[in-house]
């Protein structure tokens, strides 16, 4: 699998279920969500401006895409989890299976980022993202065409601490009614 076939199996709509251990708080949080990733042109106004703002040639993107969310988690029961993010691949030049990941917002930090990502053998994508204070590793594997699973860490800026900690799985809705 490349980063093509990546997206391409990623687009639709999905319902998550997260478990996350923040460990600095100790702290253990279930969130439910939906996800919605659509395809992008490559030339839609987001991701020009993403590519300019990462100083990132556009003719290297390839299948860009937007992530949107909505959850509730249960250590606030006020809060809703909601949000959407442009990301850009941009694979190295004679390999799709790695390259640069552009995000108009990071996961542990809420501003643009550009994580490094590859494909491992058995259709991993591992991405990793520096940010200014924290360091972030993801990792999300399809089991079947309609569930992925995804490990998330937040690290320590130096990449040594573990912060937070995830897993989730996230099932494709199939259903027209669901969907709307």
């Amino acid at each position: 699998m490349d980063v093509v076939e990546f997206v391409e199996r990623s687009i639709g709509h999905w319902r998550s279920q997260r478990s996350g251990h923040n460990l600095a708080f100790s702290h253990f949080e279930e969130v439910r969500s939906t996800i919605d990733i659509v395809s992008l042109p490559k030339m839609a106004p987001e991701v020009i401006e993403l590519c300019k703002s990462s100083e990132v040639d556009i003719a290297k993107a390839v299948s860009p895409f937007k992530m949107s969310w909505q959850g509730e988690s249960d250590w606030d029961d006020d809060e809703v989890i909601e949000g959407s993010c442009v990301l850009v691949p941009i694979p190295d030049v004679d390999n799709l299976k790695k390259g640069k990941l552009l995000r108009s917002q990071g996961y542990a930090e809420t501003i643009a980022a550009v994580g490094e990502y590859q494909i491992t053998e058995d259709g991993t994508f591992v991405l990793h993202t520096e940010y200014d204070r924290a360091a972030a590793e993801e990792k999300i594997w399809f089991g079947t065409p309609n569930l992925r699973f995804r490990v998330s860490l937040i690290k320590t800026s130096d990449g040594k601490g573990v912060l937070t900690a995830s897993f989730s799985s996230e099932i494709r809705s199939l259903s027209k009614e669901e969907e709307s």
